[in-house]
């Protein structure tokens, strides 16, 4: 059983800056892909970003050239950076492990608001 430890979320002005991070528990990190989705008041979640296990990258059109998933192995850590934020980008944020995911962690509310 995996555990996914999210933290690094918070209330921030538009414009502006916050970086998630994730912990994995156990062995098996660097084997897979690790994903960021979001889930907003009265919406469906969505795929934010996701980094394989060699460090490819995808995001979704809604953030390309705002955020940046990044990992590192020997932390077993996953994050990302969100920059340029925007009041839209309010969500929960998930870490997810596998592509499509076989594990999710609990969630850290970002919101974006001035």
């Amino acid at each position: 059983q995996v555990q996914l430890a999210e933290s690094g979320g918070g209330l921030v002005q538009p414009g502006g800056s916050l970086r998630l991070s994730c912990v994995a528990s156990g062995s098996i990190f660097r084997f897979y892909a690790m994903g960021w989705y979001r889930q907003a008041p009265g919406k469906q979640r969505e795929l934010v970003a996701v980094i394989t296990s060699g460090g490819n990258t995808n995001y979704s059109d809604s953030v390309k050239g705002r955020f940046t998933i990044s990992r590192d192995n020997a932390k077993k850590t996953v994050y990302l950076q969100m920059n340029s934020l925007k009041p839209e980008d309010t969500a929960v944020y998930y870490c997810t492990l596998g592509h499509p995911p076989k594990y999710w962690g609990q969630g850290t509310q970002v919101t974006v608001s001035s």
